[in-house]
């Protein structure tokens, strides 16, 4: 008598086409998670296919937004396609700035974090959507940032972490929100390594602010924040040394450190892209 056939752990459905974000139209994988699939044991599988309903709920979202009419929106959608690391690909090795940081930051690994750098399409432009931090903050105080935090074992990726820290600390929900690619990460002073997930958000998203997180959100153009003419090197004095750091000045802002390098970092990629 043959024993019987060891049945595969699998969420294929026979779709396989892989959509703009780099992900299958049928089970949800990327090209490199379909490849690796066959040399996965099955507490591996188990824990990849329980994050596919997450990815679900971000690529196809109940109710309010309708996606494609928010990315149709959007006039920088095919520069930032070609722009942007994609979904399916997320930047690996130290941050860009790794070499400049690299006397300040601990030896030990960083803690790996992710932000939402969040565009809205307005009728007059683009917006890039930030907070100023609240000054009881550990780390950071004050400052212009990004929604985001450290990336927790519970989230799938580093867009998962980005909509979730969003959803806590600005009311964001997650079928407001498209993510479209990844910048290069970024290593900061307090020993974060961030990965910055570039998104598209539903105009007719009101920010929360959490009072004890982020003290006020505010809009600025990303037309404003590309050209070139507005950003500027400041010097500071850190630990006895001089620093170098981007500084934009918006009124009512001061945008600095690693929000303004990231979004240098965005500026550089899209100048760069074909």
């Amino acid at each position: 008598m043959q024993p019987p056939t060891r049945a595969v752990l699998t969420p294929c459905i026979g779709v396989c086409m892989l959509g703009e974000d780099g992900l299958c139209d049928g089970c949800l994988r990327s090209r490199d998670e379909i490849a690796r699939w066959s040399t996965l044991d099955d507490p591996a599988r188990r824990t990849l296919m329980d994050t596919l309903p997450q990815r679900q709920a971000l690529r196809q979202p109940p109710g309010a937004l309708a996606r494609a009419s928010v990315l149709g929106q959007l006039p920088e959608r095919a520069a930032l396609t070609r722009a942007l690391h994609p979904l399916s690909a997320v930047p690996r090795g130290p941050g860009w700035n790794q070499a400049e940081v690299a006397d300040l930051v601990e030896a030990a690994a960083p803690t790996e974090a992710a932000v939402l750098a969040g565009l809205v399409p307005r009728p007059d432009g683009t917006r890039v959507l930030m907070t100023r931090r609240t000054d009881s903050l550990r780390h950071h105080a004050g400052q212009v940032s990004f929604p985001g935090g450290r990336v927790e074992p519970g989230d799938a990726d580093a867009v998962a972490a980005a909509v979730r820290e969003s959803g806590e600390e600005i009311a964001l929900p997650h079928e407001r929100v498209q993510a479209l690619g990844y910048l290069d990460p970024f290593v900061t002073i307090s020993s974060f390594r961030v990965t910055p997930v570039v998104a598209v958000i539903d105009p007719a998203f009101v920010p929360v602010p959490q009072p004890a997180e982020v003290a006020e959100v505010f809009e600025v153009p990303l037309d404003f924040l590309m050209d070139p003419a507005n950003l500027r090197q400041v010097e500071i004095d850190h630990r006895g040394r001089i620093r170098h750091v981007l500084e934009y000045t918006w009124p009512g802002q001061r945008i600095w450190g690693a929000t303004a390098a990231i979004l240098y970092n965005l500026r550089r990629r899209l100048e760069q892209s074909p």
